[in-house]
Order: C-alpha cells, then structure tokens, then sequence
C-alpha cells in the first residue's frame, strides 16, 4: 500500500459528481416507473370491457387504482421487475463504492493505510438487495 499516491480534492470532487449522477438514477428510476404504470393502462386487454374477471397485474403507481390489464402490461410489469432488481443494485453499489472512497480517503489523510486498505475492501463487496415483496433474499 505504500504506492498510494491520491488527492484529497480530486476525490472529492469525484465523489461529488458520482453522488449527483446517483441521484439522477434515482429519478430515472421513479419516472420509469411511472411510464411503465401509464404505457400499461393505455395497453388495453384481451376482453371486452366488464368481462373480466381474474387477478390484477401490470405496474401500479402507488395511489392509483387497479383496473383489468392485458398481456401488454403483464409484460411491462414483467420488465419493469426485472429493471428494478438491476437499478436498485447499480445504485447501492453506487453508494458502496462512495462511501469506500471517502473512508478510505479519509483513513489514507490520517495515515491509516491498513484502514485504508480495509474500507476499499468492503466497497468493493457485492451489495445484498432486498425489494419489497420479493423476498429473494438478494438481487442483481
């Protein structure tokens, strides 16, 4: 570890700007979700109006309700879970990988190389993913 040559103020500032693009993926998040919930309402069904009976599916923006949908939002639905796992993965390693940095720049000013070494270890662990309701345990 003694090869360690880093820049306080370049870190930050690199911190800073990967802090600011996490949060846009946040918000490309939310508003993929709330495409998907109204690309699926205006999808339609397989059945005529009032025929249905059957469970509901599709994506559902929270506070809205729940109407008879078709194949077409049962496969949105599907991508949209699939996507979800993945960014919500892209993001907590985001964080991970933010907040190793920072320790460890912080171990490295004080000197610390081993803390150092050890807080770029754990940032670079796989983050475990827990959605709500899918009880997986993980996801990727």
């Amino acid at each position: 570890m003694t090869g360690w040559d880093i820049d306080p103020v370049g870190v930050q500032a690199t911190l800073t700007t990967t802090g600011e693009a996490g949060g846009d993926l946040e918000k490309v998040a939310t508003s993929l979700g709330k495409n998907m919930a109204s690309a699926a309402a205006s999808a339609g069904t397989a059945v005529p109006g009032g025929q249905f009976h059957g469970p509901m599916v599709g994506p559902v923006v929270p506070g809205t309700p729940r109407v008879p949908v078709g194949p077409v939002a049962a496969a949105l639905s599907e991508y949209l879970s699939e996507r979800q796992k993945k960014l919500a993965f892209m993001a907590q390693r985001t964080v991970n990988s933010v907040q190793g940095a920072a320790q460890a720049t912080n171990a490295y000013n004080h000197g610390d190389l081993d803390m150092a070494a050890d807080a770029q270890k754990e940032a670079l662990k796989e983050p475990k993913i827990d959605l709500p309701g899918a009880n997986t345990g993980g996801g990727k």
